[in-house]
């Protein structure tokens, strides 16, 4: 069976008023079949997807640091419980239920919980040949927690599900993440946890695997469900806090007075201990002297505050005023060009001056991530106006491509400076900067991703008559991907200082990253701080609410909530009415009518499509009335309207030949062509069927070109020719593997079986020398 959308209506009072009902089932489900009392609007799928072929195993541990010491009896205990747990559940864990080993190294910040993480997960790597995951939870407060879902997103592509295979809904992805993980020896390190409830959907369902978790509690949830062990990590003993500043800086009268004071806190010890590094004799006695001076943090931790008093009073005048400004809120990371802006700086003064502070361990060199960042736009000295070039062919070694992270304590320490240095005004005119610098180089990705989409935004204006920021939309694309975590925050932030413009300026320009790539909660938790603002701007700017509701509604649209989709896009049709915004309005029409297209509703869908090409003819939007006379193509195909899709279709292929746009032509060929089979004129069906795949193989689109190899496989079929259809259901297998298909096994079965037959009916000579 495909994926299909199954609509079955509710029973009915008698006077014909659908009635609610308990025992009902709605969403996605994987298998054959469903069983419930009612069934709402239900997608069902085959299976949860495959792993890709060839798809490397993953490696996404950071590396370890250099400057380890002690720690060894952890070490030792998490080996001696990895021996005992392992042999329970059998050498490799095939075929067992139960949950993996999961170990909790719990204490306060600062205490070295992550390089200990790290160095226990590369000493044991050996024994997990299946995988190593590693994300860092974000964990310092409930507000910077990472969610399970973009988690599990990103566990699921690094475990080679292709994209395409991705769930939307939570709970489809924590399915899909047990079902690829069941009976693998897999290495997970869940970097500073905020609470069990976030962790428990990211542990593998193999007993044979290990969870190594960091967290400031013990969280004793874990504890009690999977039986957790919990180890709590405490202060450097004073021998091996002086031995780490040896390794650091050299030894010298003083060291210990200097550990001492650090109290044993690994982020104090190297924070000082870059200090002292490269000298040929470093003085520690002045360095203790100086942290003497220090006052006691509030909470007790002075080691950690007298080191951070002493690091940051060594920074140069502008090296400090950048630490305090790119701190004030949690980013995922800082690179150059956000830094630039929220300092008032050139990238490059920016991109030295966060080296400085990496090499003086007040900041750290930021590992992982989703994809390549490229930078698109160069703030000027005054950090207000930018130029746009060519992103760099080589994202790795481009300019501006360095990603830092702060610890947690630091940010803080630096925020803390911010307020008390440059006061709540100048912070908050430094946050303005850095979500201007934000709206400006995700307008400048978006409009390479796609390009010929209308815009409201002045940052789109501002691109005009510009050369592109980015060699392609793929590169555009990755770009957005990598800062997806910090475009969201700088959402949150636009939000918190009532910067309405800039929130609903930022949700627009995140139009062709969720578009393209989903993530679905992210869109909704930004898109509906994007509506409120929007309605509060509505005097600056009245059309703002409907493009909100509308890529607000697509959101939803993508998780098969339907109900709150139709909502969005009604109300974004009746604020674009209200502010006589006519494209907009069109829009909004048009998305209804995909929603009805979604649920099979042909008949309400044409007229909502038509609906929107009478507006879109009032504002002349080639592109627009161009893919609205394909949406009614398909309106018509569905109702079975055969003769009239086909005209329909044709139409607009010429339209959107004159664009041009080569993927759409391609997609309107492939309704084309379907249609044609449904209206037994599959002979007819292979022109239009056979250029769509030569277009799709161009554009690189493999998931078309499989659908597009079974719509030609069951032309073959109807026309006789049964090595043409045993030949594109070949074409077709092969896509469907390369992306982990859930349709692979449906695919692969009838290619079995219409082999059999052909050998069946051949004589085997004659099929030997044939195929």
């Amino acid at each position: 069976m495909t994926a299909a959308d199954v609509v079955a209506a509710e029973p009915a009072a008698p006077g014909g008023t659908a009635v609610g009902v308990r025992n009902d089932i709605s969403g996605t489900v994987y298998g054959t079949a469903v069983q419930a009392r009612s069934i709402g609007t239900l997608t069902i799928r085959e299976a949860a997807p495959a792993i890709v072929p060839g798809a490397p195993v993953p490696r996404t541990l950071p590396p370890v640091t250099r400057h380890f010491v002690d720690r060894d009896a952890v070490l030792a205990e998490v080996t001696r419980l990895l021996d005992e747990a392992l042999p329970t559940g059998g050498a490799d864990g095939a075929g067992d239920a139960g949950a993996p080993l999961v170990v909790v190294l719990w204490g306060p910040g600062g205490v070295g919980k992550t390089a200990t993480a790290l160095r226990l997960a590369a000493a044991l790597r050996g024994r997990f040949g299946e995988g190593e995951l590693y994300a860092d939870l974000r964990g310092a407060s409930a507000a910077t927690a990472a969610g399970p879902s973009e988690v599990l997103l990103r566990f699921l592509r690094d475990l080679g599900v292709h994209r395409d295979w991705l769930p939307a809904e939570p709970d489809a992805q924590e399915s899909t993440f047990r079902s690829v993980t069941a009976g693998r020896r897999i290495l997970t390190v869940l970097d500073d946890a905020h609470s069990a409830a976030q962790v428990r959907p990211l542990l593998a369902a193999s007993p044979a695997s290990l969870a190594i978790v960091t967290s400031r509690t013990d969280l004793s949830r874990l504890v009690i469900e999977y039986g957790a062990h919990t180890i709590r990590l405490g202060p450097l003993r004073t021998p091996d806090a002086v031995g780490l500043l040896a390794r650091l800086g050299g030894t010298g009268p003083g060291v210990e007075a200097v550990a001492r004071r650090c109290g044993g806190m690994p982020l104090a010890l190297c924070a000082i201990g870059a200090r002292a590094a490269g000298r040929q004799q470093p003085d520690w006695e002045r360095l203790e002297r100086e942290m003497d001076t220090s006052r006691e943090d509030d909470r007790g931790h002075d080691g950690n505050r007298a080191a951070m008093d002493a690091a940051y009073g060594h920074l140069s005048e502008a090296t400090a005023r950048l630490f305090r400004l790119a701190s004030l809120r949690p980013w995922r990371h800082v690179t150059p060009g956000a830094a630039a802006a929220a300092a008032g700086t050139s990238e490059d003064t920016a991109s030295t001056l966060l080296a400085e502070l990496a090499g003086a361990r007040l900041l750290e060199i930021a590992t992982g991530g989703e994809g390549a960042a490229r930078t698109a736009l160069l703030e000027d000295a005054t950090g207000e106006e930018e130029t746009v070039r060519a992103a760099p062919d080589n994202p790795d070694k481009g300019p501006g491509q360095a990603r830092y992270r702060f610890h947690d304590l630091w940010r803080q320490y630096a925020e803390r400076r911010a307020l008390t240095q440059d006061g709540i005004a100048g912070a908050a005119a430094a946050v303005r900067r850095t979500l201007l610098w934000y709206v400006r180089a995700a307008a400048a990705a978006d409009a390479c991703v796609l390009p010929g989409r209308w815009h409201l935004g002045p940052a789109y204006t501002r691109l005009a008559g510009r050369p592109a920021a980015y060699t392609d939309g793929l590169s555009a694309l990755a770009w957005l991907r990598d800062e997806r975590e910090n475009l969201t925050e700088a959402v949150r932030a636009a939000a918190d200082h009532g910067l309405d413009d800039l929130t609903w300026q930022l949700c627009e320009a995140m139009w062709g990253l969720h578009l393209r790539l989903g993530f679905h909660q992210q869109w909704i938790s930004t898109h509906r701080l994007g509506v409120e603002a929007a309605v509060r701007c509505a005097e600056e700017c009245p059309e703002a609410e409907g493009r909100m509701r509308a890529q607000l509604g697509f959101a939803y649209l993508g998780l098969a909530e339907y109900r709150q989709a139709r909502e969005q896009f009604e109300r974004a049709a009746a604020a674009d009415r209200r502010a006589g915004h006519v494209r907009g309005q069109a829009t909004a029409v048009e998305s209804l009518g995909l929603l009805q297209l979604k649920q099979e509703r042909w008949s309400d869908a044409a007229e909502c499509f038509r609906s929107a090409r009478s507006l879109a003819r009032q504002v002349g939007d080639p592109r627009a009335l161009a893919l609205l006379e394909h949406h009614l193509g398909r309106s018509l195909q569905g109702m079975g309207r055969h003769d009239e899709a086909i005209g329909q279709l044709l139409h607009a292929r010429e339209l959107i030949r004159a664009l041009p746009d080569p993927y759409n032509e391609a997609r309107v060929l492939m309704s084309l062509g379907r249609t044609l089979l449904d209206a037994g004129r599959a002979e007819e069906a292979g022109e239009p069927l056979g250029r769509a795949a030569s277009v799709m193989a161009a554009e690189g689109s493999v998931v078309q070109q499989a659908d597009l190899a079974e719509l030609r496989a069951d032309r073959a079929a109807r026309t006789g020719d049964t090595a043409g259809e045993i030949r594109h259901l070949r074409t077709a297998l092969d896509c469907h593997e390369r992306t982990g298909s859930p349709r692979t096994g449906a695919v692969r079965a009838r290619l079995d079986r219409v082999t059999a037959a052909r050998r069946e009916a051949i004589p085997r000579g004659e099929v030997s020398g044939q195929e």
